[in-house]
């Protein structure tokens, strides 16, 4: 099984940055394809961005030239880095990593992380 573990998540004032990290641990397994998802309150859960294991990447448009994401294989590792950050941005977000483990598929969540933008 493979499980992940978030962190980074804080209050911020508007502009500010925050960096979210999410690794994987567990073993046998091959993460393809990492991402970073949000839910705000009374709201259904979005894309925020995601990552091929070749670095492709893929953006939601509200995020786009503020938000980067990043993954170290290594590591297993995820990382989130938001900038010019808006008090929109305020949700819990959530990392994803999708692969294969000893043969079969999975798609696995984390906890979730609150951010929170606001004066």
């Amino acid at each position: 099984q493979v499980q992940l573990v978030e962190s980074g998540g804080g209050l911020v004032q508007p502009g500010g940055s925050l960096r979210l990290s999410c690794a994987a641990s567990g073993n046998g397994f091959r993460i393809t394809t990492m991402g970073w998802y949000r839910q705000a309150p009374g709201k259904q859960r979005e894309l925020v961005a995601t990552i091929s294991r070749a670095r492709t990447t893929n953006y939601a448009d509200s995020v786009k030239g503020r938000f980067t994401i990043s993954r170290d294989n290594a590591r297993n590792t995820v990382y989130l880095q938001m900038n010019s950050l808006k008090p929109e941005d305020t949700a819990v977000y959530y990392c994803n990593f999708i692969g294969t483990t000893y043969g079969s598929d999975f798609n696995s969540w984390g906890q979730g992380t609150q951010v929170t933008v606001s004066s």
